[in-house]
C-alpha cells in the first residue's frame, strides 16, 4: 500500500471518529421511540389507501370484505368506470378547472403581492387585512349570493363561469407570497432602480426569479383545491359534461337503491395519477417554497 493510500486511509478515519456522535441511553430511547410514532403513522396513513385499491379490485362492488385481499380480484370495476360512465370527462374538466386556475392565481396573487410588498398607494394599510377577513368566512356561505349573480347574469352551468368564481379565493396566497417578497432585501430594488429599472422590470427580473418555489407551492396547493372541491363545483355545474371530478363521482355513491363503491375507488385511484405526476415533476420546488419567507432576513 502507497503512502498516499495510508494517508487518506488515516484522514477519513479520523474523519468518521470526529462525525461520529456518541448518544447517551435516553437519547437512543427517544431517537427509538420517535422511529416507531412515525411507522405506526405510516401504516396508519396506508391502511385507509390499501382498502381503496382492494375495493377496485374487488367485484362485488363492496367498500369493505372480511378479507384483506379480494377472493377474485378483477379490473371490471375499471372496465366499467371507462365504458359507462364519464370518468375521463370529469378528469378533462378537473384538469382544466385545476390547470387554469391554478395559473390565472399565480399571476393574480403575484402582482397583488408585489404591489402591496413594493408599491406605496392609498388604501394599501388596510387592504390586505381586509381581503384576509373576507377570506375568513367561508365559501358556501356565499352560495346564495353567487348562484343570484351567475343566473343574473345566465352563467349557470358553465365551466368558464366556475373558474372565475374560483379565481377569486387568493387573500390567503397574496398575505403569503407578500410575506416572501418581504424577506427579499430592498437592496436589490435600490440597486435596479439606480440602474434605470422601472417597476414592472424589478418585479420580473428580480422578484419572480427568487419567488419561484413560493409560486410553484402556491400553484400546487391551487391545484389540488379545484380537484377536491365540491361545494361549489355542485352548485354551479348542472350537466353530466360539465361535471369535475367532485361532482361525478360523488353521483357514484348517491344513489338510494345503488352505490357504486368498486368504480368510485378505482376512480379514486385513476384520479390520483395527474396530481402525483405533477407532484413528481416539481418536488424540487415544493420543500423550499414550504419553509420560504418563514424566516425574515
Amino acid at each position: 500500500m502507497s503512502s498516499q493510500s495510508v494517508a487518506d486511509a488515516k484522514l477519513q478515519e479520523l474523519l468518521n471518529v470526529e462525525t461520529k456522535k456518541v448518544m447517551a441511553p435516553g437519547e437512543r430511547a427517544v431517537l427509538w421511540i420517535s422511529r416507531l410514532a412515525i411507522w405506526i403513522i405510516i401504516v396508519l396513513t396506508l391502511i385507509p389507501i390499501w382498502f381503496v385499491i382492494e375495493a377496485s379490485f374487488n367485484p362485488s362492488n363492496s367498500y369493505f370484505s372480511v378479507s384483506f385481499f379480494p377472493a377474485h380480484p378483477s379490473l371490471s370495476n375499471y372496465a366499467t368506470l371507462f365504458q359507462s360512465s364519464g370518468f375521463m370527462t370529469w378528469v378533462r374538466n378537473s384538469l382544466i378547472v385545476g390547470l387554469t386556475v391554478g395559473i390565472g392565481q399565480v399571476l393574480l396573487t403575484a402582482t397583488a403581492a408585489f404591489a402591496f410588498s413594493r408599491l406605496r398607494f392609498w388604501g394599501r394599510k388596510y387592504g390586505l387585512m381586509s381581503l384576509l377577513i373576507l377570506q375568513m368566512f367561508p365559501n358556501f356561505l356565499a352560495i346564495a349570493a353567487i348562484y343570484a349573480a351567475l343566473a343574473k347574469l345566465n352563467m349557470i352551468d358553465n365551466l368558464w363561469a366556475y373558474i372565475l368564481v374560483m379565481l377569486g379565493g387568493s387573500a390567503y396566497n397574496v398575505w403569503l407570497l407578500k410575506g416572501y417578497f418581504d424577506s427579499i432585501p430592498k437592496d436589490l430594488d435600490e440597486a435596479a432602480i439606480i440602474d434605470g429599472a422601472n417597476s414592472w422590470q424589478r418585479f420580473v427580473q428580480i422578484l419572480l426569479p427568487l419567488a419561484v418555489p413560493m409560486l410553484v407551492v402556491i400553484f400546487l396547493f391551487t391545484l389540488m383545491g379545484a380537484f377536491s372541491e365540491y361545494i361549489l363545483a355542485g352548485t354551479i355545474l348542472q350537466s353530466p359534461q360539465n361535471y369535475t371530478l367532485g361532482v361525478g363521482m360523488y353521483g357514484m355513491i348517491s344513489g338510494q337503491f345503488a352505490k357504486n363503491w368498486g368504480e368510485f375507488a378505482a376512480a379514486a385511484l385513476l384520479s390520483a395519477i395527474p396530481l402525483t405526476v405533477i407532484f413528481g415533476l416539481l418536488q424540487r420546488y415544493i420543500a423550499s417554497g414550504l419553509v420560504a419567507g418563514s424566516v425574515k432576513g
